[in-house]
Order: C-alpha cells, then sequence, then structure tokens
C-alpha cells in the first residue's frame, strides 16, 4: 500500500492541464451514520454546476422546511430524497448521481452508514472503483468505519480517499486530523489498499471539496475533486484476459445468429480466436456488432453482440473467453460472504447462486469462519445474522466458469438469491475453486436403477412423513412398511430417532443443526433410491426449503411428501416421549412447535388428519396412492 498522503505534500497537477481523455471514474461514499456523506456528495454536485436551477431553488424551500444548516442551502437534501431519510438524518437507499468536470466523468453512490442497511452499502460498493471514506473528525474511528473499510477490500476497491470531515466542529486542527489519519493507516495496513489519500474537509463548508481551505493553511495536498479527477482507474484493466458473459442469444430471424453481452475484461476483434469455457470448444469471432454498426475492437464495459464463425452450443450463462488464459471450471470453492438476510444463513441450506448470467443451484458446505471487524479476528460461527461476513466453502449443482475476485469481478463475484422469497441474501467474492470438478466424477456402472427397479417389479420413490412430534409420522410409516413388506416390496424406513443415534449423533436442534440433518438424511434416501427401494423417511423437517431440497435431489415423480396434521394441543397431550413437557418446562430449546418454527408444506401430495382418521386407515389411503402413481406395479 502507499502511504497516507502527507498533508504538506504538493497537490498533484491535472485540472486545466490540457486535453485529456473523459473517462469515467465509479466511486462510492461510505462510513458511519451521520459522518456527512450526503453533505459531501451534494456539494460536491452543487460545486461543479450539476445541479438545475429549478433544482437549486427547490433545494433553497426544502432547507427552510428541513434543513439543518440555518439559512444556507442544506446540500444533504439533494440526496435524502425519501421522507424517512428526511424525517431521521440518515440515508437508507443507495442512490446514484451523475457529474463531470472538464478531465472526467463520474458515477457517485451514496450509501447509507447505518449498521442495519450495511447490504445497500454492499451494492453500492460492488462496481465501484474508488471509496470515499468519512470520519467525522469529533469522534473516534467507529466500528462501522471499519465495517465498511473491510467490505471495500473484500468487493475489490483499492484506492481509497479517507475524507477527515467536519472539521469545522474541532476548530479545523491539524492535530485531530493527524490522529485519525494515522489510526486509519493503523488498522488498514492489513487490508492492503493500493493508495490511500487523507484529506481534511468540511462538507458544509465546503473546505477542500472541490476549492482549496483557507482555515487549514496547514494542509498542502489535493482537494477532495482534484484527487477523484487524476487517480488512476483499473490500471491492469488492459492486461486481464478476455472475459464475456452471454446475456442473451439474439436471433431475430433464421439469417441472424448473435451472442448479446458486456464484455468484462479484456478485448474482442474480428478473427480472434474464443472458448466457449463451458463445453469447452474454440470459435473464431466473425462480427461484432453495435448499435452503431461493426466494430473493429470491443473493450472491457462495451455492450456488444458477438456473431461466431462457428454454429456451436452457445445459450444465456455461457462464458466467452481467451483459449489461452481460460477460467476455471469448478463445482466447489472457497469465498467471502457478506450476509444480506434478516433470517440466518445456515450451512447445507439449498440457494440459488448468479454468477455473471449464469444461476445455479448451490449450497454453503462449510462455514469455516466469521470476521470480527473490529479486529478481522477469525471466529468460530454455526450460522451467520444480518451484516455478517466470513469465509465459506460453497458446493453448486453443477460445474460453472469461474475467477478469483481480486482477478476478475464478473466472473469472481456472485449473489445468493432464495429460492422461496427471490431475495438476494448474501453476495460473495471467489478466493479459489476446490477442484472437486476435475478430481471427482460420477461413476456408471451396468447395473442401474432401472434394472434394479424392474428385478424389484416396484418404482424406487421417497415417501417423506413431516410434522410436529407426536402426529403420527412414524407409527404411519411403520404400518406402510409392514403392508408393503407383506405384499414383497423391497423398502427401507429411515426414522428421525434413529438415524441422530448413527449418522447424524453429531448434530443438535439448532435450526443450522436440523438443515444438516435433513440434508444427510435426502443424500441417504436418494441413494436408496438408487438402489431400487421404496424409501419411507419419517422426520419432523421443520422447514420448507430442506424439503423442496430433498424433491430436488431426485428425479421427478420420485419424491411424495405427505403432511401428517395433527393440531399442536393434540401433539402435546400424546407427547409419547414426554418431550413437550420438558421442553415446556425449559429443559431444552429449540423444540419445535414450542420456541422452534413448523412450517407448513404449501403443496405435499397427501395430507393426513390424524386427529380424525385412524393410523390404520391412513396407512391404507397411502397404499391406495401408491397404487395409483404406479409405484407397486
Amino acid at each position: 500500500m502507499k502511504a497516507i498522503s502527507d498533508p504538506k505534500a504538493k497537490p498533484p497537477s491535472g485540472r486545466g492541464a490540457g486535453p485529456v481523455q473523459r473517462d469515467l471514474l465509479r466511486l462510492i461514499t461510505c462510513g458511519s451514520v451521520d459522518d456527512g456523506k450526503s453533505t459531501l456528495i451534494g456539494r460536491l454536485l452543487l460545486d461543479c454546476g450539476a445541479v438545475f436551477t429549478d433544482r437549486r431553488q427547490a433545494l433553497e424551500r426544502d432547507s427552510k422546511v428541513a434543513g439543518t444548516t440555518g439559512d444556507a442551502p442544506d446540500a444533504a437534501l439533494l440526496l435524502d430524497g425519501l421522507q424517512a431519510e428526511r424525517e431521521q438524518g440518515i440515508t437508507i437507499d443507495v442512490g446514484y448521481h451523475h457529474f463531470a468536470t472538464p478531465r472526467r466523468r463520474f458515477i457517485v453512490a451514496d450509501t447509507p452508514g447505518h449498521l442495519h442497511y450495511t447490504r445497500n452499502m454492499v451494492t453500492g460498493a460492488s462496481n465501484a472503483d474508488l471509496a470515499v471514506l468519512l470520519v467525522d473528525a469529533g469522534k473516534e474511528m467507529l466500528e462501522q468505519t471499519q465495517r465498511h473499510s473491510f467490505i471495500c477490500a473484500l468487493l475489490g476497491i483499492r484506492d481509497i480517499v479517507l475524507a477527515v470531515n467536519k472539521m469545522d466542529l474541532v476548530n479545523f486542527e491539524e492535530s485531530v486530523f493527524n490522529g485519525i489519519r494515522d489510526a486509519f493507516a493503523g488498522f488498514s495496513a492489513s487490508l492492503h489498499f493500493r493508495s490511500v489519500v487523507a484529506i481534511p474537509t468540511s462538507a458544509v463548508l465546503g473546505d477542500n471539496i472541490t476549492r482549496r481551505s483557507d482555515r487549514m493553511a496547514w494542509y498542502h495536498g489535493p482537494t477532495l475533486l482534484e484527487q477523484l479527477e487524476v487517480v488512476e482507474i483499473n490500471p491492469d484493466a488492459p492486461q486481464r484476459p478476455l472475459r464475456m458473459p452471454v446475456q442473451w442469444v439474439n436471433r431475430p430471424d433464421a439469417t441472424f445468429r448473435g451472442y448479446a453481452g458486456t464484455v468484462a475484461s479484456g478485448e474482442l476483434r474480428p478473427g480472434d480466436e474464443v472458448l466457449i469455457a463451458r463445453t469447452n470448444v474454440r470459435t473464431r469471432i466473425e462480427r461484432i456488432v453495435s448499435m452503431d454498426g461493426d466494430l473493429a475492437r470491443a473493450g472491457a464495459g462495451d455492450a456488444v453482440t458477438v456473431l461466431l464463425a462457428d454454429d456451436i452450443d452457445v445459450s444465456r450463462g455461457d462464458l466467452l473467453a481467451s483459449p489461452d488464459k481460460p477460467p476455471q471450471i469448478a463445482d466447489a470453492f472457497a469465498c467471502d460472504l457478506v450476509w444480506m438476510s434478516e433470517a440466518p444463513l445456515l450451512p447445507g441450506r439449498s440457494y440459488l447462486l448468479k454468477c455473471g448470467s449464469r444461476i445455479v443451484g448451490a449450497t454453503i458446505t462449510t462455514l469455516k469462519y466469521r470476521v470480527d471487524v473490529t479486529n478481522y479476528a477469525h471466529l468460530a460461527a454455526r450460522q451467520l445474522a444480518l451484516n455478517e461476513i466470513a469465509c465459506v466453502n460453497i458446493a453448486t449443482v453443477e460445474p460453472i466458469a469461474v475467477d478469483p475476485y481480486q482477478e476478475n469481478r464478473t466472473t469472481g463475484g456472485f449473489i445468493l438469491i432464495d429460492r422461496f422469497t427471490n431475495e438476494t441474501v448474501g453476495a460473495g467474492m471467489i478466493r479459489f475453486g476446490l477442484n472437486r470438478a476435475a478430481n471427482i466424477h460420477h461413476a456408471d456402472f451396468d447395473v442401474t436403477k432401472a434394472a434394479r427397479a424392474q428385478l424389484n417389479r416396484q418404482r424406487p420413490v421417497i415417501v417423506w412423513f413431516t410434522g410436529l412430534s407426536g402426529a403420527g409420522k412414524s407409527t404411519i410409516a411403520n404400518l406402510l412398511e409392514r403392508k408393503l413388506h407383506a405384499l414383497g416390496k423391497r423398502t427401507y424406513l429411515l426414522d428421525g430417532d434413529n438415524v441422530r443415534q448413527g449418522l447424524n449423533r453429531d448434530l443438535g436442534f439448532t435450526e443450522a443443526d436440523r438443515v444438516e440433518n435433513v440434508r444427510r438424511v435426502a443424500e441417504t434416501a436418494k441413494l436408496f433410491v438408487d438402489a431400487g427401494l421404496i424409501t419411507l423417511v419419517a422426520l419432523i423437517s421443520p422447514f420448507r426449503a430442506e424439503r423442496r431440497m430433498a424433491r430436488a435431489i431426485v428425479e421427478q415423480g420420485e419424491f411424495i411428501e405427505i403432511f401428517v396434521d395433527a393440531p399442536l394441543e393434540i401433539c402435546e397431550h400424546r407427547d409419547p416421549k414426554g418431550l413437550y413437557r420438558k421442553a415446556r418446562r425449559g429443559e431444552f430449546r429449540n423444540f419445535t412447535g414450542i420456541d422452534s418454527p413448523y412450517e407448513r408444506p404449501e403443496d405435499p401430495e397427501l395430507i393426513l388428519n390424524t386427529a380424525v382418521e385412524g393410523a390404520e386407515h391412513l396407512a391404507d389411503r397411502i397404499m391406495q396412492f401408491l397404487r395409483q402413481r404406479g409405484v407397486l406395479d
């Protein structure tokens, strides 16, 4: 990391130094709540002439109603557009704002400083080239400042401007600035930023934002705008290998077939050889088409349609890559993960993973450690809460093309999506692939599942009983297996209590352990189905997500969900194992129905009400259902 700037250093030359190509700098403002981020950006927009007359007039009116700067316009109101933001005086949503100078164009993301909205800060930082990290000169370095610094490093931001703001509140004292600058240098050394430039500012007064401050004559470094104009953007971008995710197959008629996407890195030219990463097939670029016609070259950031010389298999989610520097094809990788959901991350739960334009099923297989953002210590954890950061291993249901995030943000970054709600629950940065796809291969044998099923004269399925403890799952499953056995059918019954005495004896009853319990049983049941057996599972399995996972890992028609429904009061009255009484007395926690939730199935194949029908009759109902489904033929 370059040394943090010395206030005695001269500012970089630049403004007005001659014609320079107006490139684009994407930046983010971040830091703790009420450090002045919105005011700083508002001041930049005002001083750079990016606010139209009618908006200035509206700002003057709004400042009289909701402003905090007396008679002067409150620049923060240019950005705090939500009513809740103005009422609370904080930023909640991410706002993107454009402005320009003769040297450069800028897109700045105003992100919230409040801990609860850290996930919004992650969204803003994911595309930023530089971060302006604000620190209130009247406060010490806060935990949220450290958290944002750590997230910036995780998300590949290598250039930092440390804006020590509100210097007017400490009488513009140089010693205060020096103390904060040195403290930041100490704790950020391990984050390996490429450059850190510290600037004392007063956003409300405009000092050192776009003009030099007369009140801080001791500072001789650049103003904020001067630094933003001269910082180098992605200096290693031209050397990165080609990566272009295919977002859409463009086929308006039978004569044209192109592949549309945005070049993430490298460059394309007609005649260049490219690799289709998924299939490992090589071809050449025939044409590069844009809204302006054919192009001789396309570089990073260009949205184009590419025509290939050969008619090969390419679809949405594929990746065009450099043949001499291909991405890694992996179905498991180590990564850093920022958790963005109110619901906790539970290892073993199935999510959707979106990397570039590719979406695949994925599971967090190992939560290696959680990071304490105050000292970057690695802490043991069984689950992750909102805004927590961890190092995890992830496995995908099929191999995907990836790069380390530090080499390529597009092919190294991903989001996790909840399968049920479609909520974005996490943002991840890949460290490296685990080579599982290269080292582990599926073995095909001569005796197949179909051959075993034919020998057994039955169709193998999983019959999955779910419901509260005491609802009657094991009783009905036991009766059903007796009836199947009497017909000469090959079966096996996986009971929740039995599997916890061996296969799952290391698991407790936390939400994370319950998820892992169901995952192991589901994988075991899948193997039994492959063996040609009718597999009965009697398991509380309280969460819909895990039951959906169990259904998804077998073929369509091989999973039959049976909801054994009984009211909680009846289950408590039965209480065959005395567990409800113990849970009510507080002798143990996380008991389903008492202090741990049960999510009722939404669309099970059968619902059995054991409060009104006997177990023998219900088992006969299941037998009739299995005959109708052709399981017993």
